[in-house]
């Protein structure tokens, strides 16, 4: 029988990561991050082409340097 407990545990912090993930976009969002300049939007008459070129690198940089100073 599989252990409730800790798959109970195991959603919750699911749930809290889903949901701080939520609040970082929503923030991003405020801030501007999202339509930089070096993203690529293309639209045409039935398409549309959304790259965030730019903001994809800028959040790379900002995760790697967190995920860096938390391993030291």
């Amino acid at each position: 029988m599989p252990d409730l407990e800790s798959f109970g545990k195991l959603l919750l912090f699911g749930g809290a990561l889903i949901g701080a993930a939520g609040l970082v976009l929503i923030l991003f969002g405020k801030l501007g991050i999202g339509r930089l300049p070096g993203d690529i939007f293309i639209q045409r008459e039935n398409i549309t082409f959304y790259l965030p070129l730019a903001t994809m690198i800028i959040i790379s940089i900002i995760l790697t340097l967190i995920l860096n100073f938390i391993r030291r």
